[in-house]
C-alpha cells in the first residue's frame, strides 16, 4: 500500500508540474494511443504496480490540462493545490458522507464548510443546504424544494400524490437560460418545452419589465453571471414583483454567485440574497476539484422536506446536521471537505483576490484584443470575453488554430447571432504571463487568417 501510494503522489506530482509548460490541449498521437485502454476484461490479476504505471503512460498525455493557467474554455476552475491534497486525503478516509454518527468528521466539515459559504456569498446563514454534483444537481436539488413548496401552497402535496393531478406550475427563466436548468425542470417533471421565457437585453440581462403575469403555483428562475457574458438579472426588481405573486425565485449563480464573495463585484448580485433559493459550482471559482456543486434554500425545512428519506437501517435524526437529509443521493463522497480546505486555506480576503483576479485577466484579454483589431462583443462586467475576428467563418478558423496551436485553450459559441470565442477565466493559476502568452498566440493566428 505505501509503496503503491507513493508511486501515484509521484506521478500526479510529476503531472502537475508538467501542465505550465505543456501544450494545453492533449496531442493527436496521445489521443490515438487511448486506443491500448480498448482490451477485452483480462481473465488473470494484473500487479497493481503496473496497472497505475499504464493508467499514466497512456492517460496522462491524453487529458486536457485544464487545471493549467491558459485553459479558458468553458467555466472550469483549476484545483488548489490544497484542495488536491484534501481530496487525496478523504478519498483515503473513504467514508460515505451521508450521516453524522457513521462518519463524524465529513458531517461536521460539511456544516462548517456550508456556514462558511454563506457568509462569503452574504447569504441566509440559517439556509439549508446540500453538496452535490455540479450546478444541475444544484438547480435540481433547490428546484425540488421550489416544487414541494409552492404546491404545498396550493395544497398538494407531491411527495404523497405526484405530479398526477397537481396544480400547474408556472416557471419563468429569460431566453438566455442556462441548459442545464432546463434539463433540471425536465428531470423534475416540470417540463422542459412548457417554460414561458422573458425577453432579455443586449447583454443576456432578463427585462423585468417583461415577466409575465403570475398567478397560482409559480417560480421564477434567475441568473447571475450569464454563460457567455457573465451579466446578471435584475435581481432586485424581479424579487420584488414575483415575491409579490406569491412565487419562489431561483438563482442560477454557478459561477457568478461568487461574485458576492468580493467588495467591489458584489454590487452585481444587488437584490440577489433575497431570493428563495440558489445554485452553484466549487469547482468553478473556488477552484476545488470535480465535482463539487451547491444547493442553498432559505427555507432549510423545505429542502429537507423534499429530500426527505427513512428506513429502519438509517440513523435516526439526532441533534446534528446528517448531510444526507438535504441531498439526492444517500451513498455520496465528502465534497465538502475540499470546500472546507479552499475557504480555510484562503480567507475572506482570499477568496476576494482569487475572484477579482480573474477578473482583472478578463478586462486585459478584453483590452487587447480590441487593440488588434478584433471585437469584444460584451460589457466585461466579470470573467467572461465575447471576442469576434470578423465573420463567422474568420472567428470560427481563429478557434480551430488556437485549439490546435496548444499555447491556450478557448472554445467557439453564438451569443445573439453573432459567433464567437469565448474566454472564460475562472482559474487560480493564471497569471499575467499566461495572459501576455495567450493573447500573443490569439493575435498572431488572427493576423495570419486575416492575411491569408
Amino acid at each position: 500500500m505505501h509503496a503503491l501510494l507513493t508511486d501515484a503522489a509521484r506521478r500526479a506530482m510529476s503531472y502537475l508540474d508538467g501542465v505550465p509548460d505543456r501544450p494545453v490541449a492533449p496531442g493527436d498521437n496521445a489521443i490515438a494511443a487511448l486506443a491500448a485502454f480498448d482490451i477485452p476484461l483480462p481473465d488473470e490479476p494484473q500487479a497493481p504496480a503496473e496497472t497505475l504505471r499504464e493508467l499514466d503512460a497512456i492517460g496522462s498525455p491524453a487529458t486536457m490540462a485544464s487545471g493549467s493557467g491558459r485553459f479558458f474554455g468553458f467555466v472550469f476552475g483549476g484545483a488548489l493545490p490544497v484542495t488536491i491534497a484534501s481530496n487525496w486525503l478523504s478519498t483515503a478516509w473513504d467514508q460515505n458522507a451521508a450521516y453524522h454518527r457513521p462518519s463524524p468528521a465529513t458531517a461536521v466539515l460539511e456544516r462548517v464548510a456550508l456556514g462558511w459559504v454563506l457568509d462569503a456569498l452574504q447569504l441566509p446563514g440559517a439556509a439549508g443546504g446540500a453538496f452535490v454534483t455540479g450546478a444541475t444537481m444544484a438547480n435540481f436539488t433547490a428546484l425540488a424544494a421550489a416544487r414541494h413548496t409552492v404546491l404545498k401552497r396550493a395544497g398538494w402535496n407531491v411527495d404523497d400524490d405526484g405530479l398526477f393531478g397537481a396544480p400547474p406550475i408556472t416557471v419563468v427563466v429569460g431566453e438566455e437560460v442556462h441548459p442545464t436548468l432546463i434539463k433540471s425542470l425536465g428531470l423534475l417533471g416540470l417540463g422542459r418545452g412548457r417554460v414561458r421565457q422573458v425577453p432579455v437585453d443586449g447583454q443576456g440581462r432578463m427585462r423585468a419589465e417583461r415577466l409575465p403575469r403570475l398567478e397560482g403555483p409559480a417560480i421564477v428562475c434567475t441568473q447571475a453571471g450569464n454563460v457567455n457574458t457573465g451579466a446578471f438579472d435584475p435581481f432586485e426588481a424581479i424579487v420584488a414583483e414575483a415575491h409579490a405573486r406569491g412565487a419562489w425565485v431561483h438563482v442560477d449563480g454557478a459561477f457568478g454567485l461568487w461574485a458576492a464573495a468580493s467588495p467591489a463585484l458584489a454590487p452585481l448580485a444587488a437584490g440577489l440574497a433575497a431570493a428563495d433559493s440558489w445554485a452553484t459550482d466549487a469547482h468553478k471559482w473556488l477552484n476545488v476539484p470535480y465535482d463539487s456543486g451547491i444547493a442553498i434554500v432559505r427555507d432549510a425545512q423545505a429542502l429537507m422536506a423534499a429530500m426527505a428519506i427513512t428506513a429502519d437501517y438509517l440513523p435516526v435524526p439526532g441533534d446534528f446536521r446528517n448531510p444526507s437529509e438535504f441531498t439526492p443521493e444517500l451513498s455520496r463522497r465528502a465534497r465538502g471537505v475540499d470546500v472546507w480546505a479552499a475557504l480555510r486555506t484562503l480567507g475572506r480576503s482570499g477568496l476576494a483576490e482569487l475572484v477579482e483576479g480573474c477578473c482583472r485577466h478578463a478586462r486585459r484579454f478584453a483590452h487587447e484584443l480590441q487593440a488588434i483589431g478584433a471585437t469584444v462583443l460584451n460589457e466585461v462586467v466579470l470573467n467572461q470575453v465575447l471576442v469576434s475576428f470578423g465573420d463567422a467563418d474568420t472567428t470560427r478558423r481563429v478557434v480551430a488554430e488556437l485549439q490546435h496551436d496548444g499555447t491556450c485553450w478557448c472554445g467557439p459559441t453564438v451569443w445573439q447571432g453573432h459567433t464567437a470565442m469565448r474566454i472564460s477565466v475562472c482559474s487560480w493559476a493564471t497569471t499575467d504571463d499566461d495572459v501576455t502568452r495567450s493573447v500573443e498566440a490569439m493575435r498572431r493566428i488572427f493576423l495570419a487568417q486575416r492575411s491569408a
